[in-house]
């Protein structure tokens, strides 16, 4: 089994790495990794260069993609076409690679609901072609106005654990209500959901990051990151208020607040100027939490 940090692990080395092997990596950058969401339908933000590829470029460790449709794979900008997409992002991109699966509900939901189609839905299927495509993670979340509940995160993670035990890393967790209007502010998550999560096969706990949701507070994300340590799983924080989109300085803020809060990871969602963060705010973060140092590394390291 691969033993590296995410910090040394080469481009051409992301691809041998698989679940218990992912997390340890991880865990032993202490705090260092960073994560970049990217919507694969969104155009590219320069013609012939994925933004997968730019969010690379910049300083990501990891790479998730949201609205990836296990059903029609594809990534604007991406030169490929086929099943083992993901795979081949693996190989040629040279990261850490995972996808979002949605587990909707049918509670009222506070705005529109906007459908979510078939081959983004959190279910064994899905999950099962993920994995075949080349997924090494999977992060059951939920969109804005999709209807996604913790109830149901629950539910589908029992389910695609028990399906495909540690083959796939799986996350579990919302940036932002979903348009559930009984899971907004602290209600988004609290310590009775981070426990269901764990108990029901999460090997990562996401977290709103500390000052992008309201009434989301550092000691407050800082405590439920405790009970994930407590209970031998790791933590995530996400940016997935469009503030990935914000000023230099409250990226700045954010990383650094989310790092006192103890979190083992760093996401940053895609809508800057859509699709994708704003690619100077990625590197932004990656140096607030890993230095020039390791950031530049990263952006260098074939």
């Amino acid at each position: 089994m691969p033993n590296k940090r995410v910090l040394d692990i080469r481009p051409n080395e992301f691809d041998q790495y698989e679940g218990k092997a992912i997390l340890n990596a991880i865990k032993a950058s202490e705090g260092r990794t960073m994560v970049s969401e990217i919507i694969c339908p969104a155009p590219a933000l320069f013609y012939d260069v994925s933004n997968a590829e730019l969010s690379a470029a910049f300083g990501a460790d990891v790479l998730l993609f949201n609205m990836y449709d296990v059903n029609n794979p594809s990534l604007n900008g991406y030169p490929y076409e086929g099943k083992a997409l993901l795979n081949d992002i693996r190989k040629k991109v040279g990261r850490f690679v995972g996808i979002n699966l949605e587990p909707v509900s049918k509670e009222g939901l506070m705005d529109e609901k906007i459908e979510v189609d078939p081959g983004r839905i959190a279910t064994v299927e899905n999950a099962k072609k993920a994995y075949q495509q080349g997924a090494q993670f999977l992060l059951l979340t939920g969109n804005p106005k999709t209807g996604v509940t913790n109830k149901e995160i629950i539910e589908s993670l029992k389910a695609i654990k028990k399906a495909l035990g540690d083959k796939l890393v799986l996350a579990a967790g919302k940036m932002h209500a979903a348009g559930i209007g009984g899971e907004t502010a602290k209600n988004i998550i609290n310590e009775n959901d981070v426990n269901a999560f764990i108990d029901a096969g999460a090997d990562i706990l996401l977290v709103p990051a500390p000052g992008t949701v309201p009434g989301i507070s550092e000691s407050y994300v800082a405590s439920l990151v405790d009970i994930a340590h407590n209970r031998n799983i790791l933590a995530l924080s996400a940016i997935g208020t469009s503030q990935e989109g914000a000023d230099e300085h409250t990226i700045k803020n954010i990383a650094l607040s989310a790092k006192r809060a103890g979190v083992d990871m760093h996401h940053i969602g895609d809508a800057g100027f859509f699709g994708i963060a704003v690619p100077e705010n990625i590197k932004t973060y990656s140096t607030v939490i890993k230095g020039i140092r390791h950031t530049y590394r990263r952006m260098a390291m074939k």
